[in-house]
């Protein structure tokens, strides 16, 4: 995945906890419960990002999660109508997450985890599928690694060397 360095202090980030899940660990006196927080942070701009913490209480695991997330951020392109500029399949894992563009008014049409990811990036008609494993984490990962891949048509034209105008036909 490319990665760009974001300054997120200047942005005004919104976060949503996609999962909760208390873990456990067999230790030699028995097993040590723990809890694991996905977070999804996001500037409704472009910007949006996951991270996973665990800690012995709720919201220290959320703390460092939202922190996680915001060290792991990514920039997404969106065309004029606030959805994606082309269809594509986002997989990590087993999980895949269909991506495909929409036009103006469709919505975000998407389910759990994808949806906190597509909201908190901004992206306002989209719609997906979910495919594969439904596990929380690998969607949300999934959904974030298709979203990494997608390029706007300057910048397809300026790597094959054509106009614009050639690639959107």
């Amino acid at each position: 995945m490319k990665r760009t360095f974001i300054d997120s202090s200047q942005m005004e980030l919104n976060d949503r906890v996609v999962a909760i899940k208390r873990v456990a660990k067999t230790v030699k006196g028995g097993r040590t419960m723990r809890f694991s927080a996905l977070v999804v942070v996001g500037d409704g701009n472009g910007h949006v990002g996951a991270g996973l913490g665990k800690a012995g209480e709720v919201p220290e695991a959320i703390r460092k999660a939202k922190e996680a997330a915001v060290k792991n951020m990514v920039t997404i392109p969106m065309d004029e109508n606030n959805s994606i500029p082309h269809d594509l399949t986002g997989r990590f894992g087993s999980a895949s997450v269909l991506l495909k563009r929409a036009p103006e008014g469709t919505g975000a049409i998407a389910g759990g985890p994808v949806r906190a990811v597509v909201e908190l990036a901004g992206i306002r008609n989209i719609r997906t599928k979910s495919l594969g494993s439904n596990n929380k984490t690998n969607v949300v990962l999934a959904t974030i690694q298709g979203l990494t891949q997608l390029k706007t048509p300057e910048e397809v034209a300026r790597l094959r060397g054509k106009s614009v105008e050639e690639i959107l036909g």
